[in-house]
């Protein structure tokens, strides 16, 4: 067992890719901390065995909280895994100053912040963090402005963070996802029909013809964070059924 008895922390754990990645670390025999703001989600996956934790991680205040009672609880951070985000549509034109920084907070500086706070015991146990990203980090899209910068802030603080800790033995990559079945589209403010419309549409904006699956980003996320992965650090692993190589059409 890869991660028996290691301690892996997933923010954004009640859906999509943070469900996905908790769920695969406790298959492996890892103990997980599955952050989420969603009480009524969280208590859903306490079933499986994972210790769950309620947490605004755009709060200081809470996110300093349940890092502090993770340590307590199971006395160590092995492997971090930064996978809550939030996306919403905006051009340069409509933007708002606050939705900006909304999307910023969540997907960047509560990023940078739960890495500070785990990472003592991360040097100490020399684990390694992935990060999830998105393929608007590495590409630009019209109409989702704030989210593309957010994702190439979370790439480029994945490499500075990866250049600084090797030295030390710790690792750092994120993961580079293209459109996956998830609720971030939905939460977004799409009904149904505008996600179902959506989901066809990138079928084809996607070269190998289909959207990905949750699961599939965390088998990614897992390999990052395996002893297999050993010499690997800094990188922004696309996983998007070829999308980021793809030209506008």
């Amino acid at each position: 067992m890869e991660f028996d008895s290691k301690v892996a922390v997933v923010t954004g754990a009640t859906s999509g890719i943070g469900l996905a990645t908790a769920r695969k670390f406790i298959t492996q025999g890892a103990h997980v901390a599955a952050i989420g703001r969603n009480q009524d989600a969280l208590q859903d996956i306490q079933t499986d065995g994972i210790h769950t934790y309620a947490a605004d991680l755009t709060s200081e205040v809470e996110t300093e909280g349940v890092a502090s009672r993770i340590l307590k609880d199971l006395g160590h951070v092995d492997i971090l895994i930064n996978a809550a985000g939030i996306i919403a549509t905006g051009s340069i034109e409509n933007t708002s100053l606050s939705d900006y920084d909304a999307m910023m907070g969540i997907n960047v500086r509560s990023l940078l912040h739960m890495t500070q706070l785990c990472l003592p015991s991360i040097l100490e146990r020399t684990g390694n963090i992935v990060n999830v990203s998105s393929v608007t980090g590495l590409r630009a899209f019209p109409n989702v402005l704030a989210y593309c910068v957010s994702k190439a802030a979370v790439d480029q603080l994945t490499r500075c963070t990866a250049l600084e800790l090797a030295p030390r033995g710790v690792r750092v990559n994120a993961v580079n996802p293209g459109v996956v079945r998830t609720n971030l589209h939905r939460r977004s403010g799409m009904d149904d029909d505008t996600y179902d419309a959506f989901a066809e549409r990138s079928r084809q904006t996607h070269p190998i013809g289909r959207i990905g699956e949750p699961e599939e980003v965390a088998d990614l996320i897992l390999y990052l964070a395996s002893s297999k992965a050993r010499w690997i650090t800094g990188v922004t692993w696309s996983i998007d059924g070829g999308r980021a190589d793809t030209c506008a059409r």
